[in-house]
């Protein structure tokens, strides 16, 4: 019976109609805005709306989210927030970080999972010597292995070392005095530059050659309001980062609201589009309405109700926003059409595609979501009323009587 509501599914996707690519982008800026437009930055989202576009148009077909990365800078204002061509991360600090080279063209880049620090042992263990001559040995076993893991890296010819795993001082000085930087950036920013430069993340040492070492076109350090951040750029890869500076903490948290706006022009790019303000709701009720009528006997009921039961959802959302749901709904019925839907800014229906209030079409299939509700409901093929079971002895100590679950 419920396969028999879902079949006529209704497709209202917005018309593919060619557009030219200055148009395109216009209509993804608006897209952009409008997601910004509730938020905090809300006086700068023609300008994050064209930054926006601009990174997600220029990533590859996968337009994988994961290749654009957000950093927050305490000093300076919204306004000035760069885009940068690549991977931006802030410089750790390090006592001999100064002696380092500042800027690299075209370097090796090698990405360590590596420990490169002495460190203390752990509690419970220990080595037993006789003589200060064995206990020499032993401390300098642990020097010749560091120093043997820094002298490979070296070998490698790679000019930028990027670590996951802690890296001491005397890993850091070695590396300076050698021409070669080194950082441990962070492990999200490392990732996006293993996947940007086509190089491997390594857990040893032994072999690097030049098919696990990455390239990047340049490598600097750059100096953003209080903050050092160093930048690779990859000619190649499609990977950007946004830069936030604000003086306000507020602001700086403002990450979601980018991260908002790069999904919906994402989507938007990716699948098709319905009017939103729950319009693709009331078309697809009136489309089971006209079914219902080709239907005789019993089965039209269940089509009918399915039918009052998508309107539920634009009643619904109508008394979240404190409007009159009954009016709404009335002037949605009269108008009945696919891109009519609930106007939130004026407390009455408008043609939510021209206002760029938009879904999209995936998660818009109701019928889809009627067959899994069916599926659930099949599985113990009865709804029990948990009331209904209660014991129910009579007073006189009678036959106990147990009610027939629905």
């Amino acid at each position: 019976m419920w396969r028999k509501i879902c079949t006529p599914r209704s497709s209202f996707e917005l018309s593919a109609q060619p557009l030219s690519w200055l148009e395109q982008r216009k209509l993804l800026e608006k897209c952009a805005a409008t997601a910004l437009s509730s938020k905090l930055i809300s006086q700068q989202k023609a300008f994050f709306a064209k930054m926006v576009v601009d990174v997600v148009m220029t990533l590859d077909d996968l337009l994988q989210l994961k290749m654009i990365g957000i950093q927050k800078v305490q000093d300076g204002a919204l306004g000035d927030s760069p885009l940068v061509t690549g991977i931006a991360f802030k410089k750790t600090f390090s006592y001999a970080g100064f002696e380092m080279p500042k800027k690299y063209y075209n370097p090796m880049i090698a990405l360590l999972n590596v420990e490169l620090e002495l460190k203390a042992e752990k509690d419970g263990t220990g080595i037993r010597v006789h003589t200060v001559e064995d206990y020499q040995a032993n401390v300098d076993a642990e020097w010749n292995m560091l120093y043997d893991k820094l002298e490979r890296i070296y070998r490698s010819e790679a000019k930028v070392v990027l670590f996951k795993l802690p890296i001491g001082d005397v890993a850091t000085q070695y590396f300076a005095d050698r021409d070669m930087f080194c950082a441990g950036p962070p492990e999200e920013d490392l990732k996006r530059t293993t996947m940007a430069c086509r190089g491997s993340l390594q857990t040893s040492v032994s072999v690097l050659s030049a098919d696990v070492l990455g390239c990047c076109q340049m490598f600097g350090e750059t100096q953003i309001g209080g903050e050092r951040y160093n930048f690779t750029g990859f000619p190649k890869a499609k990977t950007y980062t946004f830069i936030l500076p604000s003086s306000a903490q507020q602001f700086m948290e403002e990450e979601r609201s980018l991260h908002d706006a790069i999904a919906i022009v994402r989507r938007t790019i990716k699948d098709s589009g319905v009017a939103g303000g729950r319009a693709i709701e009331m078309e697809l009720s009136k489309s089971l309405w006209d079914y219902s009528r080709t239907i005789p006997g019993k089965q039209q009921l269940f089509i009918v109700a399915y039918a009052k039961t998508l309107e539920i959802i634009p009643r619904q959302l109508c008394d979240n926003a404190g409007f009159d749901a009954t009016n709404n709904l009335n002037k949605l019925w009269a108008r009945w059409g696919e891109r009519y839907g609930v106007d939130i800014n004026n407390e009455d229906i408008d043609d939510n595609f021209e206002d760029f209030v938009w879904e999209p079409a995936t998660g818009r299939q109701c019928p889809d979501g009627g067959l899994e509700a069916c599926l659930i409901v099949y599985i113990d093929e009865t709804i029990k009323n948990p009331h209904s079971t209660v014991d129910t002895t009579p007073a006189g100590g009678g036959a106990e009587f147990m009610a027939t679950p629905f």
